[in-house]
């Protein structure tokens, strides 16, 4: 028998201040429009295909022989942004990395204060790497490492990007993606794609299955070491009850990120917000985003106002007493909502740059009508309530409660 390593690492989630923050919303609706196109602006769609059953390092190396284009999803302009430590090399140097599920390239180099040394595991392919953020982008030679995720974690032969030249990354040594491996596709010349971080794991022998286990205690402070991400598995003592799984939604474009089905309904009485149709789970998403219709539907059924400083709908005090939990409806599972887990901290309204004593709602409007094909962003202030599993070989995302579901720390 295999000898598994599954391991939980600790995340330090960063919430952009008010100076830097801008216009959350606008953020979040930029990222939208952006997997709204499929991988960015940069080229066409690509078609993903995902791996049912298990996997070889070949196979993922001809995954995308047939796609064309670049480009992925902005990480850059986030308004709430995920790091990790992440060593590379033996003896290994540590990187801070941003992680990211809206893209797949791991590199390095963005600080020319924290360079790349090779050492004894690397090898330089003297191929080019070059991925475009939206707002950032990074160029460089392709290397292959080791790279040490957590003590046990470690990877053999990963590609990583060593920047020659990067913008827009500020405190921060790079990315790690643990996107799907078609978004790696042209990124490399001379190469279809390259196998990510959790596909090596897999491949190597290192994980029983390729997924990723996230759990998030809901933030009241900015920059709190506050959620984990379990490679390879799940950490039963983050969830509640069961973990269920819905399928990868058939439904491009949704279908090529960790996109799913679901419907929604406000309240008791079972108000309609959402019709079942397809959108994405995506942790660099702030907000909960909806369709316009579907927000227009929210905004009637709450009472809520739109505040022109931050963009976000606003509720009053007796509004608040009277707000009543969204239901969302995931194959056989539903999941509630709280009111509480609708408003934004009131302890971080200055990062919206809005007054402390207001109540501001997290659901916003996708910027876009029903029926593109990603109809809604089940983002961060979601998930903050919520286990999340991104399982690529059974092409399917689990959610279970947690002892956070029903927290009224906001």
């Amino acid at each position: 028998m295999p000898h598994f390593v599954i391991k939980s690492i600790p995340i330090t989630t960063r919430i952009a201040s008010a100076a830097s923050a801008g216009n959350i919303l606008a953020r979040d609706q930029a990222r939208a429009r952006k997997f709204l196109q499929g991988v960015g602006p940069f080229g066409p769609k690509i078609h993903h295909k995902r791996k049912h059953h298990h996997h070889h390092k070949h196979e993922f190396q001809e995954l995308a022989a047939n796609v064309a284009g670049s480009g992925s999803v902005d990480v850059t302009d986030a308004s709430v942004t995920y790091t990790m430590s992440v060593g590379v090399g033996s003896p290994a140097t540590d990187y801070t990395l941003l992680i990211d599920t809206g893209s797949s390239n791991t590199w390095i180099g963005a600080q020319k204060s924290n360079p790349y040394t090779p050492t004894s595991t690397s090898t330089d392919t003297r191929k080019t790497v070059n991925v475009s953020y939206g707002s950032g982008s990074f160029s460089g030679t392709e290397y292959t490492d080791q790279v040490t995720l957590a003590p046990g974690l470690v990877i053999q032969n990963q590609s990583i990007g060593v920047a020659s030249t990067a913008t827009g990354f500020d405190d921060v040594d790079g990315i790690i993606g643990i996107g799907p491996v078609d978004l790696t596709s042209t990124t490399v010349s001379g190469v279809s794609s390259v196998p990510t971080v959790t596909d090596n794991l897999f491949s190597q022998g290192t994980i029983p299955v390729e997924s990723i286990g996230i759990s998030y205690v809901p933030t009241t402070s900015a920059n709190a070491q506050n959620g984990e991400l379990t490679f390879g598995g799940t950490d039963s003592s983050k969830f509640t009850g069961d973990i269920t799984y819905v399928p990868i939604t058939s439904t491009s474009p949704a279908s090529e990120y960790w996109g799913v089905d679901q419907s929604v309904t406000y309240g008791q009485d079972g108000t309609s917000i959402l019709s079942l149709t397809s959108g994405i789970v995506d942790t660099g998403t702030t907000l909960l985003l909806l369709a316009t219709e579907a927000f227009q539907a929210y905004q009637s059924a709450t009472g809520a106002t739109s505040d022109s400083t931050t963009g976000l709908l606003k509720i009053t005090e007796d509004q608040y007493n009277n707000l009543q939990s969204l239901f969302f409806t995931l194959g056989d599972t539903t999941l509630e909502l709280t009111p509480n887990a609708q408003i934004w901290p009131r302890s971080l309204n200055s990062t919206l740059g809005g007054d402390d004593g207001s109540i501001y709602l997290i659901t916003s409007d996708l910027g876009s009508s029903l029926g593109q094909g990603l109809d809604f962003i089940d983002g961060f202030g979601f998930l903050q309530r919520f286990y999340t599993v991104f399982d690529t070989t059974n092409s399917q995302v689990g959610f279970a409660t947690t002892q956070f579901t029903d927290a009224t720390t906001n």
